[in-house]
């Protein structure tokens, strides 16, 4: 396993709560849309074991071409070990990035594809659209639905409606109008559905897709093959 120890050069601050951290990319890192990285802070291999506090996991919201691997996530006033540390970390400090990995790699298959995301979580969803805006091929069309609470909505200079690129972006504030949303998604039986967000999110979208009539093979996780199943292979209640 290869560790990169790279600087942050540059710090935005997309809401009071979500901040991305621009790392510069090291000679011969790369990775495909949709994927995330083990983020290291100082310190957590300095043992005989990796210290777990100082280890996370990211997704990445940008893509190689733009020269910077971005890490966007939301730091609330109480948080972890992990995030209260990131919080003090400066332009110039250095992190480890290493194993990038991607289980959500945009699918060519002539079909229309529709992105369900909760607050931070159109992060992961980022460089799909970008992927898609620089190269089209095979793919019908994409709808992003994301759901936030706070109403800091991320990423609107990207995810803007632009009929001429066949993409549709649409956010919404509760829970309520989000999920009556999914069930007009579903309407559509042969789209391919990609989630993201937390755990609890994950089942109740795959509840509502799989009560419509969307197949598993139709839905795409943030997650290595071994816990698809867990997710995706219940039994519907009657």
């Amino acid at each position: 396993m290869q560790i990169y120890w790279t600087k942050i050069n540059k710090i935005i601050e997309e809401t009071p709560e979500v901040k991305t951290y621009l790392l510069d990319c090291p000679e011969g890192f790369t990775w495909e849309e949709g994927a995330f990285i083990h983020l290291g802070l100082e310190g957590f291999n300095a043992g005989d074991k990796p210290n777990r506090n100082l280890v996370r996991h990211m997704s990445i919201s940008t893509v190689p071409s733009e020269k910077a691997i971005g890490i966007t996530t939301r730091i609330r006033e109480q948080c972890s070990e992990f995030k209260a540390i990131l919080r003090t970390l400066e332009v110039g400090d250095e992190v480890a990035i290493f194993k990038p990995h991607s289980n959500v790699l945009l699918k060519r298959e002539d079909k229309n594809i529709y992105l369900l995301s909760s607050g931070v979580g159109l992060a992961t969803f980022r460089p799909l659209v970008l992927e898609y805006f620089d190269r089209a091929d095979n793919v019908n069309q994409i709808h992003s639905l994301n759901v936030d609470s706070s109403k800091e909505f991320l990423f609107t200079n990207i995810f803007t409606s632009a009929p001429d690129k066949k993409f549709t972006s649409q956010f919404v504030d509760n829970r309520k109008d989000y999920y009556e949303e999914v069930k007009n998604l579903a309407t559509d039986k042969d789209g391919l559905f990609y989630i993201v967000g937390s755990d609890e999110f994950l089942k109740q979208n795959i509840e509502v897709l799989r009560e419509q009539g969307i197949k598993p093979e139709q839905i795409t996780l943030d997650k290595r093959e071994q816990q698809l199943s867990e997710f995706l292979s219940f039994e519907l209640s009657i």
